[in-house]
């Protein structure tokens, strides 16, 4: 017996469409260059506070959202790889779903990272270049410009990839569960919290995060 039981909270779903925007926007002003590094730049300064969000709502956010709930370890991997119907079925993400999201999160986060200590000696220096040896510098301009872009390419690759699978194979509807929320899972599986609270606790972690970016962006006043 199974029933329409809320996965992903609304936070969650937000922060997950808006992060595949962000990205593609990234990548296209970046492609661009020219007066749209101004726009790169600031949609960095976005994606900072993006990612320091979901940091923070994988320990408080709705149940399936937090990285304890997911968390692929050797064992569940092991049996997901196998063939374990239990691992297949799981309520959130699947231990390789898992692995891809926390992959894309990691390589996201050394972008933005390697971003705001760069310097391209043209246009656009980061904030935090000035706190940095000029050998750091370099290793993360070059980082930034010729192998982060094209790891994160890749990541969001397979990501589609995997996607397209689940959809079209497995016939497994994930792509409208991140729309609604919602899985038919047996009625046993606790759903996650989704109310006014956890909604308003989103609101209150993403300001923060949000002043956290702001803040990195003033730390050179000049980069603007």
């Amino acid at each position: 017996m199974t029933s329409s039981v809320r996965i992903w909270d609304l936070p969650t779903r937000l922060f997950h469409w808006t992060l595949a925007a962000a990205t593609v926007a990234l990548v296209a002003t970046a492609k661009l260059g020219g007066n749209a590094m101004l726009w790169h730049e600031r949609l960095g300064y976005a994606l900072l506070a993006l990612l320091v969000f979901r940091l923070l709502w994988g320990v408080l956010g709705g149940r399936w959202s937090r990285f304890a709930s997911f968390a692929p370890t050797p064992g569940r991997l092991l049996r997901y790889l196998g063939g374990h119907s239990q691992e297949h079925q799981a309520p959130g993400h699947s231990p390789l779903g898992a692995l891809s999201v926390l992959a894309l999160l990691l390589v996201l986060l050394l972008q933005v990272a390697s971003g705001l200590a760069s310097d391209d000696e043209i246009a656009f220096t980061g904030p935090l270049v000035r706190f940095l040896p000029g050998e750091w510098v370099g290793r993360a301009t070059w980082y930034h410009a010729d192998v982060g872009q094209y790891v994160l390419y890749v990541l969001v690759g397979l990501h589609v990839l995997a996607v397209a699978f689940y959809a079209l194979v497995r016939r497994r509807a994930i792509v409208r569960a991140m729309l609604t929320g919602d899985k038919q899972l047996p009625a046993s599986v606790p759903p996650s919290r989704d109310d006014a609270a956890t909604r308003l606790l989103a609101l209150v972690l993403l300001a923060l995060a949000a002043a956290l970016a702001w803040w990195v962006s003033r730390l050179d006043a000049g980069a603007f």
